[in-house]
């Protein structure tokens, strides 16, 4: 028996900051708040993380008005302060995000497996979305 290859969708930035600040602001819960969401009209009201093989993390993700919400979550794999981290989302899609240094910054190169139930593009542009609201927090501290 063989088992479908998943789609892998790839989002990524490149962040004009020092790698210490892009590592902290991606991974500690008091900045996750501030960007952790794809448009103005949602919040990320809560964050946890447990940075470490095998720990957990959850974001909760809120429409603005109330009207809907849900909580990201995972189980990581693996990490590599400053360059590397892989995890397990709660439905079992991986994903992976790569910090590497540039010329111009550090590149933040996020992969994911897609999801069945949304389009791929939906997909892309709601996580790139999240990417983009990343970038432009961590470059404002």
């Amino acid at each position: 028996m063989t088992t479908a290859e998943k789609t892998k969708i790839t989002v990524q930035v490149i962040v004009n900051s020092t790698k210490e600040k892009v590592w902290d602001s991606w991974n500690k819960p008091k900045h996750i708040v501030n960007w952790c969401f794809a448009s103005p009209d949602w919040h990320c009201p809560k964050s946890e993380n447990d940075l470490q093989p095998g720990g957990n993390f959850i974001s909760r993700m809120e429409a603005k008005d109330g009207s809907f919400g849900f909580d990201f979550g995972g189980v990581y794999q693996e990490v590599k302060k400053h360059e590397f981290i892989s995890y397990i989302m709660d439905d079992g899609r991986k994903v992976s995000i790569e910090f590497s240094e540039t010329p111009t910054g550090i590149l933040v190169k996020e992969t994911f497996e897609a999801e069945a139930t949304n389009p791929v593009e939906m997909q892309r542009d709601g996580w790139q979305a999240i990417m983009n609201n990343y970038k432009t927090y961590t470059e404002s501290l």
